[in-house]
């Protein structure tokens, strides 16, 4: 069903405002960081023309050809984003477990390092932004810093409230920001008409193939202008592909154009506005309202990110990447308006040290980037097997779609890697510590399992045996008890017969799956099987992208046979106490860490939604 007119022209503004917000901040220190002077680029027209046709068809072949028109089809039932990608490719392609796991390794990768993009983006951005200041006056740049420190914190603090009524000004603010990109382009275009010869893709080949080695060195600055490509792709469930194409092609590549062309011409015309050449587009009386929309753009920008990494976070719990974290819902309307606060907290103590430590967003221009380019790798390798095993086309042209989007990715990671002792280190390390995060957890939580299958007793020969025996006493209520391994006795319920010698009338041994697609439908909710008499085993399937809940789950129960009264319903809970082992397993420290995400994972009960007053948890020591 097409949207209506009216309803696609709200979908593309609010897509301006959420999908855009980083790539439409790059003109701020893009092309200053081209020429750099430690880059011993000749600030002479040809190059300026060169740099400027670069950038604009690095735009048309990563953005445009690859996210837009190719990317953008690669969709999970409508969802997009590097785990939505991975989920798409690993069950398609993944024909042998190893190559399932390899898959989902390498998009737990992609994943990781988003978060590295998460810090960077709002340090840069506001730093940007904010360094509009030093135009105004010199004697302003003691304040660069602090300020932009302020903004920083009242951004992570502001949070908690929700972005329902600040997302209303997001749309409107951006197209007031990409305005004014375009008007400030052509008023330097219409002085110096000679850039527009940067519209010449043969201007860009020459470019680059004079450069020689030196090349690498180049892209490295010119792939900040392509940062927040991924965003497209990520934000493609919020609002669907037309209205992101649309807003791309009409509005967003055209201002960003212009932008950087007057740039350029600027720089033809005046040396000196290597400085700071975006704020130096404008005229002296308008730079404080510049700074000020720059600032609040690069707020926009930043809260893309953060709001990017706590859907990425609740989507890696679900499919068992990361521990339970108490998640909090700040919108009665809107399902994906969600706050994490640890997640919160962390990303803002990264954001101030990097802020910090690297001091200007020249310095943290060195950092930016090799997050992001090893991200756009892994989307194109990812798409690659979508391509070929969830489309079915052939080897030849699945390569073709993909092999030459391969090839710029990997020309693009290799620039930023020679920055890597510059401050590339940084989102690597950052990325490095949340892979081995997710990927300690998954196995732990492999091993747990392994180990409850393993020592437990097999499910359906003890209840036959306990449904068998006259003297167990029953109590008419109905138990639910929440189990990983639906083939195994719940140790809640050895507790009951042990400690209470009880056994309720109905016992229902209950699984919790996150299938590898966004969204279950209701009609797939719910696996119901009769065991034994008394005893049932129920499956319940959600999406990584849906909101789990238990209770409401249940009373799906009825339409395959099962009655269950919520009045007199207790969910019995076993809470794994992990004791790290030397010796089988994972390495010790992999160990440790498991037992103490373990230990200070958020409740299940809250994770699943079930009532507070009807939930009897019960702890078990386990070694692994």
């Amino acid at each position: 069903m097409q949207p209506s007119r009216q309803g696609l022209g709200v979908l593309t503004l609010s897509a301006l405002g959420v999908v855009y917000g980083d790539i439409g901040t790059s003109p701020l220190y893009t092309m200053k960081e081209v020429f750099n002077p430690a880059h011993s680029l000749a600030l002479d027209a040809a190059n300026i023309i060169g740099a400027v046709s670069t950038i604009l068809w690095a735009l048309m072949i990563v953005v445009t050809l690859k996210y837009v028109v190719l990317i953008l089809r690669a969709n999970n039932r409508g969802e997009g984003g590097i785990m939505a990608l991975t989920a798409l490719a690993a069950k398609a392609a993944g024909s042998t477990p190893r190559r399932h796991t390899v898959l989902l390794l390498i998009g737990v990768l992609g994943a990781a390092l988003f978060y590295g993009d998460a810090v960077i983006t709002p340090a840069i951005s506001v730093l940007s932004a904010v360094e509009g200041l030093e135009t105004i006056t010199p004697a302003l740049k003691p304040y660069v810093l602090p300020i932009s420190t302020a903004v920083i914190i009242g951004l992570f603090l502001g949070q908690r409230y929700g972005t329902a009524v600040v997302g209303k000004l997001f749309g409107p603010i951006v197209v007031v920001w990409f305005a004014v990109l375009a008007l400030t382009g052509v008023v330097q275009i219409f002085q110096n008409p000679a850039i527009l010869a940067a519209l010449n893709p043969l201007r860009a080949v020459e470019f680059v193939q004079a450069r020689g080695w030196h090349l690498f060195v180049v892209m490295g600055a010119i792939v900040l202008a392509l940062t927040g490509a991924e965003a497209l792709y990520a934000d493609m469930g919020h609002f669907g592909k037309k209205p992101i194409r649309l807003a791309w092609n009409t509005f967003v590549l055209p201002a960003l154009a212009l932008n950087y062309m007057g740039q350029g011409a600027l720089l033809m015309s005046d040396a000196t506005a290597l400085g700071n050449p975006f704020f130096r587009l404008f005229p002296s009386s308008w730079l404080i309202p510049a700074v000020v929309l720059a600032t609040l753009a690069s707020v926009i920008a930043s809260q893309a990110t953060i709001s990017g990494a706590y859907s990425l976070t609740k989507q890696a719990i679900q499919l068992g990447l990361l521990p339970r974290m108490q998640i909090l819902h700040t919108s009665e309307n809107e399902v994906g308006q969600i706050y994490v606060p640890l997640v919160n907290w962390v990303v803002m103590v990264a954001v101030l040290l990097a802020m910090v430590g690297f001091g200007s967003s020249s310095a943290l221009a060195s950092a930016y980037g090799i997050a992001v380019t090893v991200t756009m790798l892994i989307t194109t390798l990812l798409t690659f097997f979508v391509v070929r095993h969830a489309w079915s086309y052939p080897l030849p042209l699945a390569l073709a779609a993909t092999g030459a989007f391969l090839l710029v990715d990997a020309v693009l990671v290799i620039s930023c890697a020679l920055k890597f002792w510059q401050g590339g280190w940084f989102p690597i390390v950052l990325g490095g510590v949340i892979f081995a995060v997710m990927a300690t957890w998954r196995r732990g939580r492999e091993l747990l399992i392994e180990h409850i299958r393993r020592d437990d007793p097999e499910l359906l020969p003890f209840i036959q045996q306990l449904v068998a025996d006259e003297h167990v006493r029953r109590t008419s209520r109905t138990a639910v008890y929440a189990v990983a391994n639906p083939d195994t006795v719940p140790q809640a319920l050895l507790h009951n017969l042990k400690h209470y010698q009880v056994l309720h009338e109905q016992n229902v041994i209950l699984t919790v799956r996150f299938q590898e697609v966004p969204w279950v439908p209701e009609e797939d909710r719910l696996q119901v099987e009769a065991l034994v008499e008394g005893f049932w085993r129920v499956q319940v399937n959600f999406g990584f992208k849906d909101e789990p809940d238990v209770p409401r789950a249940l009373r799906l129960c009825k339409q395959q046979g099962l009655l269950i009264d919520q009045s007199a319903l207790s969910y019995f809970l076993s809470r794994e106490i992990v004791i790290p082992t030397r010796g089988a397993g994972m390495v010790h420290w992999r160990e440790a860490l498991f037992a103490t995400m373990a230990r200070n994972a958020s409740s299940v009960g809250d994770f699943l939604r079930l009532p507070h007053n009807g939930v009897v948890e019960l702890g078990t020591r386990v070694q692994i």
